[in-house]
């Protein structure tokens, strides 16, 4: 098969590689500009770019699918599949339909389970148990296609997204190549999506990072771990902001245990101080453990080496960001 390739982040890599691996001609890929990236804000190539150019493939950038320039180039590619994985662009009907055989996706959920851009970091912040990829036709809809296949991975109770979507970049990778060989073949069966089961995984946003410590520990342990590596949860302690890396859920009889007179603290008390420790009062009569920190400005750090600096003691709050 020949196959033009859309795709930017590193979620995408691992299918790209093993697109070339299975043997097929990557006529040409297609990456969003270099933008300027990281705390520095430097620019540099995306990780598809970076992975594209040590295989010396075909790359370009365009600001915008719907440069006429860029329907001449794919069809000088004569490609007959696309393989989209997270490119970052709506693509057009135009481009669609050049390829004799369509176009593909990579998606990070069991479909129609959040259709959007961050279905991984929601389905974490929504405490699902179990998530997925799928494999599906891309339509000029929003992740409405056709579906040729998924495969599930469950969600442990101290994952982040950073984890899961690594897992599942891995998972979509083999998978895809499954179904391009289903489809060279003529095998492939595509089931519609019921779309009363449609959700929808918008876009984080930094205004989601600030800690509600009304809401119940469990809750607030979802947050952390849904904001992992981006944009990260945060709280105000002793007054700077913090951002909050690592949490746990602390059990019911050993907060009984060590908060003593802070038990019926209000949401947002520090319960309990310890060497290791940092318990923090949440809705519900609910604590959360903060295990790992980062002090805006400074390095992360865990907690003990965060404590060692910052002189909390118990009955002081956290206070939004």
């Amino acid at each position: 098969m020949r196959i033009v390739f859309f795709g930017t982040p590193q979620f995408a890599v691992p299918t790209l590689g093993s697109v070339l691996d299975a043997g097929h001609v990557v006529c040409g890929v297609v990456t969003q500009p270099d933008r300027p990236r990281g705390r520095g804000q430097h620019v540099t190539e995306s990780p598809v770019k970076q992975l594209a150019r040590e295989r010396q493939l075909p790359i370009v950038q365009p600001a915008s699918l719907r440069d006429p320039g860029v329907r001449e180039g794919l069809e000088a590619w004569a490609p007959d599949l696309g393989v989209v994985v997270a490119y970052g662009q709506i693509i057009p009907k135009a481009l669609l339909d050049l390829p004799r055989f369509g176009m593909i996706n990579v998606h990070g959920s069991l479909l129609p389970r959040y259709r959007g851009a961050a279905p991984v970091h929601r389905a974490v912040m929504n405490g699902d148990t179990v998530t997925g990829v799928t494999i599906m036709r891309v339509t000029p809809r929003l992740d409405a296609g056709a579906m040729f296949a998924s495969v599930s991975r469950d969600i442990a109770a101290s994952d982040t997204s950073e984890t899961v979507e690594r897992d599942l970049s891995g998972l979509g990778a083999r998978l895809l190549v499954d179904v391009v060989a289903r489809i060279a073949s003529g095998t492939a069966t595509e089931t519609p999506q019921d779309e009363n089961l449609a959700t929808y995984a918008p876009k984080l946003t930094k205004a989601e990072s600030d800690l509600d410590w009304t809401r119940p520990a469990a809750e607030l342990h979802n947050q952390v771990r849904g904001l992992h590596p981006w944009p990260h949860a945060s709280t105000r302690l002793d007054g700077a902001r913090v951002i909050v890396l690592e949490s746990a859920v602390v059990d019911v009889r050993d907060a009984a245990a060590r908060e003593g007179a802070h038990t019926d603290a209000p949401p947002g008390t520090i319960r309990h101080v310890g060497r290791d420790a940092l318990h923090v009062a949440a809705g519900g009569g609910t604590t959360l453990a903060l295990l790992r920190v980062q002090p805006e400005g400074k390095r992360p750090m865990a907690i003990r080496d965060y404590l060692a600096g910052a002189h909390l003691q118990a009955g002081q709050r956290c206070t939004p960001t």
